[in-house]
């Protein structure tokens, strides 16, 4: 599948002035948010970011998705530079309305591994290889990836992308959201230390 890039504007937020990237992926469409020089020699700070329009923009506490977002917003912001790559693969690649099937699951005491497998998914669905193309048109270096999923550091390194740190990326803990950030830990592998939240 080819990854076109289409055009950028700007992005006034509460955390400071991004621009936007916009890319079409088939039918698909992603965008990346930059701020600062995202070309110089230093390592960028970077995050993956699934869309997650329960978490995002209906402030779910199912899971920790919106609060990862505003956080890396933030943490960028702060740093003056860096990037978010906004990927439209909702549910973790299984969609919208399949995601909202596997919270019905979920609320029948699924975990949400086991929801997506009922329904005749993988755990997790993503393609990561869009990223190529859009760091190459970016002209991105090195990245410091806010992140505990080592899916996608692997992902990274596979496309040749040079990952030189990895930063925890832990907000958004809640009572509802436990038993979901436990499951990613112990089920997908996510590097979480007790108590702490986990990357989407």
């Amino acid at each position: 599948m080819t990854v076109r890039y289409i055009e950028s504007s700007k992005l006034p937020t509460p955390w400071g002035i991004f621009e936007m990237h916009g890319f079409e992926d088939g039918d698909k469409e992603h965008v990346v948010l930059s701020m600062g020089d995202i070309h110089g020699d230093q390592p960028l700070l970077a995050r993956i970011h699934s869309e997650c329009l329960t978490g995002d923009a209906l402030f779910s506490l199912r899971c920790d998705c919106g609060a990862q977002l505003q956080a890396a917003m933030h943490r960028i912001s702060v740093e003056g530079r860096g990037v978010i790559f906004y990927l439209r693969q909702e549910g973790r690649g299984i969609g919208l309305l399949n995601k909202i099937k596997a919270y019905n699951l979920q609320d029948q005491g699924c975990d949400t591994v086991e929801a997506n497998e009922k329904l005749g998914f993988g755990a997790d669905m993503r393609d990561y290889s869009i990223l190529k193309p859009m760091i190459e048109h970016l002209n991105i270096g090195q990245l410091k990836l806010m992140t505990n999923n080592p899916r996608k550091i692997k992902a990274l390194q596979e496309l040749g992308v040079d990952v030189v740190e990895r930063l925890a990326h832990q907000p958004g803990r809640n009572p509802h959201n436990a038993k979901y950030l436990e499951t990613k830990k112990g089920k997908l592998g996510h590097m979480l230390e007790n108590g702490e939240d986990s990357d989407s």
